[in-house]
């Protein structure tokens, strides 16, 4: 695949950044993709070795190692390579509902499993990927794909994010008649209004959900089920349903004066600027700014970096995002090896920007807030915080971060946003459909298998699974929609 000596030809080339000072004065895209041709160069680094792990989506280690979609990698960046394009997509899109998607927000599995990255830079497959899509959409290759014959079944899928739309995607496809309800009043879930524009322009999401709506599937936006939409209705009218609504329930931090105003979820937050920017370009100020303030980020994960961009975008003074956990070593420890999911630490894209801005990383390593300060009018005026430590424990021998002593001090913090994760699905939506829960409230289904423990009810993507990433909510709900599938019409 690609070519023989490709990988010892070319080096490792990524599309090019606007530099950090230049791309924080607005929330557009800031990375120009290479040349088709230069393209085509890093489709020659795939070296045919044999063990693709790139396409693998296996356990090693209690981690998955390459994509669980299990694109056909180095088929693909082969015809990358030989320029072959319109093969390119047709290739990919056997395989893949919304490549557009994963090449801009996948941490890309594929490329950490490359063996090119055992000893030198792995295969660009995510970018590769972009180029395809891109390419596929800028000819018109990506067309509606009508069913021929129309099964007469019904299905509601509830929640329109990865998991949701690749499940009605497919379903649809086989014939079906798929209606997807969204509470809010645009489609994606948290790919619309949980990841910020500047790394999703919302273009992109909206040009699929034409494209599906050419193809028959049916939208309903501001249709909150369990709420404006009863069980029972959704049940009598539609012959199966499927749970799609995402890990939305978020993890709280407790401790005294958490009740401050100015405080806020990470979501709540990233929702409110992503609408205002959609709604009027920011000009109707439907949003709390952090212009002037002194911002805390609890949370050091991609939500974590993505509430520090928006901030330094939106006139922030300072910047400070505090990670519970040590700082991962700047490349693989003898324990994580090769092609295990490469646990070290990077600098993401709001880190640099706020490096450029202040000239200090922005992240606190094993640090975790204590209380926070009110002034008299109640909002937040500072945090305090302390130092942790790895403890084990002697009698489970499980690991876990105390709090040194003598390490307590105060920090600033007139905005705080909490992106310490999230805890499963919402309560309402589970008692609505009466499906029951594991003891971290994802709906429960025995393993590998979609349907939950009442009769004709499914679910998938992180509802189903906990709070994970686009590529698996894609193949979540591409393996939902098969078991559905199967269910009604017996194959």
């Amino acid at each position: 695949m690609g070519k023989p000596t490709g990988f010892l030809e070319y080096e490792r080339k990524e599309a090019a950044c606007k530099k950090p000072e230049e791309r924080i004065e607005d929330f557009q895209e800031f990375k120009t993709p290479l040349s088709l041709e230069e393209q085509r160069k890093q489709g020659a680094r795939c070296m045919d070795c044999g063990v693709p792990f790139c396409q693998s989506g296996m356990k090693i280690a209690g981690m998955v190692s390459g994509c669980p979609l299990h694109n056909l990698v180095p088929e693909t960046n082969d015809l990358v390579y030989r320029g072959k394009w319109r093969l390119a997509y047709e290739r990919l899109a056997k395989t893949h509902s919304f490549p557009e998607f994963t090449s801009h927000v996948c941490p890309a599995l594929c490329e950490a499993a490359c063996t090119c990255n055992l000893n030198g830079e792995p295969v660009a497959t995510k970018e590769n990927e972009r180029a395809i899509i891109e390419t596929a959409w800028e000819n018109g290759w990506v067309q509606p794909k009508l069913p021929a014959v129309r099964t007469g079944k019904k299905i509601a899928v509830v929640g329109s994010g990865p998991s949701g739309l690749a499940a009605a995607q497919e379903l649809n496809r086989r014939g079906h008649t798929v209606t997807v309800f969204e509470r809010s009043d645009r489609f994606g879930g948290l790919l619309c209004y949980g990841i910020p524009n500047m790394k999703l322009d919302k273009h992109i999401i909206e040009r699929r959900i034409r494209l599906m709506e050419e193809e028959g599937v049916i939208f309903r936006a501001n249709a909150d089920v369990g709420k404006d939409i009863k069980v029972r209705q959704l049940q009598k009218e539609f012959d199966r349903v499927i749970l799609a609504c995402g890990a939305s329930n978020p993890r709280d931090i407790v401790v005294p004066g958490r009740d401050a105003d100015n405080i806020f979820f990470a979501v709540d937050y990233l929702k409110a600027v992503t609408k205002s920017l959609l709604d009027s370009n920011l000009k109707d100020n439907a949003f709390v700014t952090a212009k002037g303030l002194h911002v805390l980020v609890i949370g050091g994960g991609d939500t974590g970096n993505d509430c520090v961009g928006t901030a330094i975008r939106l006139g922030a003074k300072s910047v400070t995002q505090l990670e519970m956990l040590p700082k991962p070593p700047g490349c693989r420890a003898p324990e994580n090896p090769w092609p295990e999911w490469p646990k070290i630490s990077k600098t993401d894209y709001g880190q640099e920007e706020a490096i450029a801005v202040s000239g200090k990383d922005p992240r606190i390593y094993q640090t975790t807030v204590t209380e926070f300060l009110k002034d008299s009018k109640g909002r937040v005026q500072k945090a305090k915080i302390v130092s942790l430590e790895p403890k084990k424990d002697e009698k489970s021998g499980r690991i876990s971060m105390a709090p040194v002593e003598g390490t307590q001090r105060t920090i600033d913090a007139q905005l705080v946003l909490i992106a310490a994760g999230f805890l499963g699905s919402e309560k309402y939506v589970t008692d609505a459909f009466q499906v029951q829960t594991d003891n971290r409230t994802n709906v429960l289904t025995k393993p590998e298998q979609y349907e939950t423990n009442v009769p004709g009810v499914f679910t998938a993507g992180d509802m189903h699974r906990g709070q994970s990433l686009v590529v698996w909510a894609i193949t979540e709900g591409r393996n939902a929609a098969r078991a559905v599938d199967r269910d009604l019409m017996g194959y």
